[in-house]
């Protein structure tokens, strides 16, 4: 059966092409027919976006985990309020660059935090709202951290806070997402993020459009 308004998240390791992905999603949906909008986190609203920059630049150390995990709660309670509901309810999808899986996996098992703990907040801060169709970009985090590096320091971009990190976390952060998606696989598309920005467009659009037909999308590897 086909959907209309529907929320996408977008999800990967640092490097996997999230942003990139997200414009092309948010390009096919409206090529179909639909309207869609480009979010990100933390960011989406005024008040995410300056707590963007306090969360993603400086010294790794620069916040407890607990606050780490507290900012990035409170920047998707403006999301979810003042960009992703009101967009739903007018009819338009929203397809973000990160949503709580991001958090599951980088403060939950990048951080060690506990995942109970942080679905328990999430439902009691934006009312256990979840994606409908999350994304995996699934990439060798060794490449995407490579890429995310370069990305940053050609651009001058003081966001690599979590690119300071060092791979053994980045690993970690890969296998939390495909944990994620086995665990649910109904809501999870994870799509083979090796190739070029061509070849993966052309397997993520696939699985948004199997995924909107009915049909089954949890493919690693794929």
């Amino acid at each position: 059966m086909g959907r209309t308004a529907c929320f996408y998240a977008v999800e990967g390791v640092d490097g996997s092409g999230k942003s990139g992905m997200v414009a092309s999603i948010v390009a096919h949906l409206a090529g179909s027919g639909g309207s869609a909008i480009a979010t990100r986190e933390p960011g989406g609203t005024p008040q995410g976006e300056k707590l963007r920059a306090l969360l993603l630049s400086g010294a790794d150390d620069a916040w407890d985990q607990q606050s780490e995990l507290l900012m990035m709660t409170a920047a998707r309670v403006e999301h979810v309020r003042r960009v992703i509901l009101p967009a739903l309810e007018r009819g338009t999808s929203v397809v973000s660059d990160r949503y709580v899986g991001s958090t599951i996996a980088y403060q939950g098992a990048g951080r060690g935090m506990a995942e109970d703990y942080i679905r328990l907040l999430h439902k009691q801060a934006v009312g256990d709202i979840w994606p409908d169709l999350v994304v995996i970009l699934d990439l060798d985090p060794e490449i995407g951290l490579t890429r995310s590096r370069q990305r940053l320091s050609a651009g001058a971009i003081d966001e690599g806070r979590f690119e300071t990190l060092d791979l053994d976390f980045h690993r970690r952060i890969r296998e939390s997402f495909l944990d994620q998606a086995a665990r649910d696989p109904d809501r999870h598309a994870v799509v083979n993020a090796h190739g070029t920005p061509e070849e993966v467009r052309a397997r993520t659009i696939a699985a948004i459009d199997a995924w909107r037909s009915g049909a089954k999308v949890h493919a690693p590897g794929s």
